[in-house]
């Protein structure tokens, strides 16, 4: 099949070489013209702006678009649906607030234009291993686009989920799932590095429990390649991000009242983690000194 792909950042760029590997001819474009180029010298089609996107294409059209969410898709889009016709399909592949692929599914939809959300896990890893997909979509629209899905995923590796925004929602609780496990594991090897008694090798104990340990998974897999390289993770900074769905599943569960205690935390704990100093922990220590004289460390 003929499609574009928008955005060839780590994602974008690495899901471009294995559909091209699989046989598809990819017109690309980003807003750096070395990503471009990058994949021109691989087998895609360079293009310089959006309206060219759409211009290379044949009805009915299929652009996959890779960018961050909220206002940069909004944008997207808008640039593209000049250049698109009934039956034409745009599938955000990124991490999308469900409620916005509702939202533009419906606009989209009143122009004769299908959007399809395709909820994509895999990471780095997906160029080689393939990617998880959850796709939300019209019948017709993932039947069209099918076959891209069974290039890019490995085998069973995708599904229909429902109408548009089913995808991105059924993403949404991946992550969120995906919060807790991160959290899990980091407080696990946190008490095995800070233990008095013993002094343990992180490297030697992951790899044992991805061996037929029930704790066993591709993260912890992904933690014992980054213990080999350095058991004590010295040049990283415990500072994490969050790129949304954890929120977002936080506040659907508070929306459904659905008790969601350790998707909360491990979300918390991230906030925690960008403070160099927590004011909050600053008051704790101060109200134990004056109630009870505990001993405060002096900064």
């Amino acid at each position: 099949m003929r499609l574009a792909m928008i955005g060839l950042g780590r994602m974008g760029g690495n899901m471009s070489e294995r559909l091209m590997k699989g046989g598809h001819e990819v017109v690309v474009f980003d807003r750096t013209p070395e990503a471009v180029q990058k994949y021109v010298a691989k087998g895609a089609t360079p293009t310089s702006t959006l309206a060219e996107v759409t211009a290379k294409l044949k009805s009915p059209r299929i652009v996959w678009i890779m960018v961050p969410s909220g206002k940069p898709v909004d944008d997207t889009i808008a640039a593209l649906v000049p250049g698109m016709s009934k039956g034409d399909v745009i599938i955000d592949g990124g991490n999308s607030n469900f409620h916005d692929t509702m939202r533009r599914g419906a606009d989209l939809q009143a122009k004769g234009i299908h959007l399809v959300d395709s909820g994509t896990s895999g990471g780095i890893w997906g160029l080689a291993n393939g990617y998880c997909l959850m796709i939300g979509a019209s019948p017709e629209a993932f039947k069209l686009c099918e076959p891209i899905f069974k290039t890019l995923a490995p085998s069973d590796g995708y599904a229909h989920m429902g109408p548009t925004g089913a995808g991105h929602y059924v993403k949404m609780i991946h992550n969120g799932i995906e919060y807790g496990m991160l959290q899990a594991y980091a407080e696990g090897y946190e008490i095995l590095h800070a233990s008095k008694n013993f002094k343990l090798d992180l490297h030697k104990i992951a790899a044992v429990w991805n061996r037929g340990s029930v704790v066993r998974s591709w993260l912890n897999e992904l933690a014992e390649t980054a213990f080999e390289r350095d058991g004590e993770l010295s040049d990283l900074r415990g500072y994490v991000e969050d790129s949304g769905e954890g929120r977002w599943t936080v506040q659907e569960a508070i929306d459904l009242d659905v008790p969601a205690p350790v998707i909360t935390l491990s979300l918390l704990m991230r906030l925690r983690s960008r403070q160099a100093d927590s004011f909050s922990a600053k008051v704790i220590a101060a109200l134990r000194n004056e109630f009870g004289g505990h001993a405060v460390k002096k900064s």
